[in-house]
């Protein structure tokens, strides 16, 4: 099953896509990590990749679709994968009907405020990637929505491979605010496109991973 999960920066994409292909043997792809591999090598495309993301802007569509459908031919794709942070525009998602076939969108609805505070409290893996969160977040009507601190078994350390956590760079409050304009001037949009698909499933985001996992396969049919 190929899978695509969309939403505003912090609304769970990678928590949720990651937890989920581990459990259903499905591959992960987030292009966001795809760009910051290459930041680390410090490659040409990983130096241009940076300038655009310490901005807050989206990296340029050629250079991500190139890389995109190369990562697509992986052997670990061909049982199917869950795409997480692609595509970002209109352009992209008729780039990737060219490219292969999605099944299921899922977009993750959840309020500016929350994502911001989330964002703000994100620690993610230096080496692979997994995602901790500080906050404890109450929202809703009557406070009802609970999200608790998803904090690692010793501070500052992976739980899954022992690497150091760290706030990425471009998760200062004014990136992300900046990243939240480009995400409705330029994301919202492939909402209605996959909508009119008849692929799009809406999820309102209300607890922590425990809770949402477990929902989105179940919407899923997994």
């Amino acid at each position: 099953m190929n899978l695509i999960f969309i939403g505003p920066p912090g609304a769970g994409k990678g928590t949720y896509s990651s937890r989920i292909c581990r459990q259903k043997r499905l591959a992960h792809i987030s292009t966001g990590d795809l760009l910051r591999g290459e930041i680390k090598k410090q490659s040409k495309l990983g130096l241009e990749a940076k300038k655009y993301m310490d901005e807050g802007k989206l990296v340029p569509d050629k250079t991500v679709i190139e890389m995109l459908k190369q990562r697509l031919g992986a052997e670990d794709c061909k049982k199917g994968f869950i795409l997480d942070g692609f595509p970002r525009t209109i352009t992209q998602a008729q780039a990737l009907d060219s490219i292969t076939k999605i099944h299921a969108v899922i977009n993750l609805i959840i309020p500016d405020w929350v994502l911001i505070e989330k964002i703000l409290a994100r620690r993610t893996c230096e080496n692979c990637g997994d995602i901790y969160n500080v906050a404890d977040i109450r929202f809703g009507p009557d406070k009802k929505y609970h999200m608790p601190p998803m904090n690692p078994k010793i501070k500052g350390k992976c739980d899954r491979c022992g690497g150091k956590l760290i706030s990425r760079s471009d998760e200062t409050e004014e990136i992300i605010k900046k990243r939240l304009v480009v995400y409705r001037e330029q994301t919202e949009p492939l909402i209605n496109y996959y909508r009119e698909k008849g692929l799009l499933k809406d999820v309102n985001v209300t607890g922590p991973p425990e809770i949402m996992v477990p929902k989105i396969i179940d919407i899923l049919g997994l």
